[in-house]
């Protein structure tokens, strides 16, 4: 999953950044709304997580350019303001959810993985292929009963193969994916990723490489 967190308060942003990169998600920061509409316009955006009171551009105003523009990433917005009368206009804006300051950092997690699941092809929580399993909001992979340790970045690589069911995924798009916008693009962590989940999902191998097109689970 790869998020964007627009909070103009930046050590909450950098805080909730770190621990949504200990989930395996990809997460990119913006601290106003010029910035935030720019960077939701330019990459592919699962979930945006939307400070409502941004500088520059305001929240209101970056929901309204994102839902004109159809960018497809969900949006939850954040902000101090708990009233019904506050929710509501914020959801009528074009925002799928709404969670008020201060949070507890489990439910943001929960609503980011809920709200990444609603797709125009419902994504289940629970991931089945090839005799893998992966369990999202536990963080846990089995490949036939065992249990798999894995790297935040391997799990995040995992979970898009098998969202692709069985479609073949290009290396620019695991890296748009899984890595931020500050990866290198001519980098070998993809393959490198790849091959060190390939032989913790052990043998027979559920990974195929397909030559100069990418990987297929």
């Amino acid at each position: 999953m790869r998020v964007l967190i627009a909070e103009d308060e930046r050590v909450l942003a950098e805080v909730v950044a770190s621990g949504l990169r200990k989930e395996a998600m990809a997460v990119d920061v913006v601290h106003d709304g010029s910035a935030a509409v720019e960077r939701a316009m330019t990459h592919d955006y699962d979930v945006i997580v939307l400070d409502r009171d941004l500088p520059a551009v305001h929240g209101d105003d970056v929901c309204r350019a994102l839902a004109a523009g159809r960018v497809p990433a969900r949006i939850i917005m954040l902000t101090a303001a708990s009233d019904l009368r506050s929710k509501v206009e914020g959801l009528g804006l074009g925002a799928d959810d709404y969670l008020t300051k201060p949070f507890d950092f489990p439910e943001l997690v929960a609503r980011l993985r809920a709200l990444a699941r609603r797709t125009p092809q419902a994504v289940p929580p629970v991931l089945e292929r090839a005799g893998v399993t992966l369990d999202a909001g536990r963080r846990q992979v089995f490949r036939d009963s065992r249990y798999v340790a894995l790297s935040p970045k391997e799990f995040a690589v995992l979970e898009v193969l098998m969202r692709a069911e069985g479609t073949v995924v290009s290396a620019e798009v695991l890296l748009e994916k899984a890595w931020d916008e500050n990866v290198n693009y001519f980098t070998n962590s993809v393959r490198m990723t790849v091959m060190t989940l390939r032989k913790k999902l052990g043998h027979p191998p559920v990974i195929e490489t397909v030559p100069g097109a990418g990987y297929r689970l």
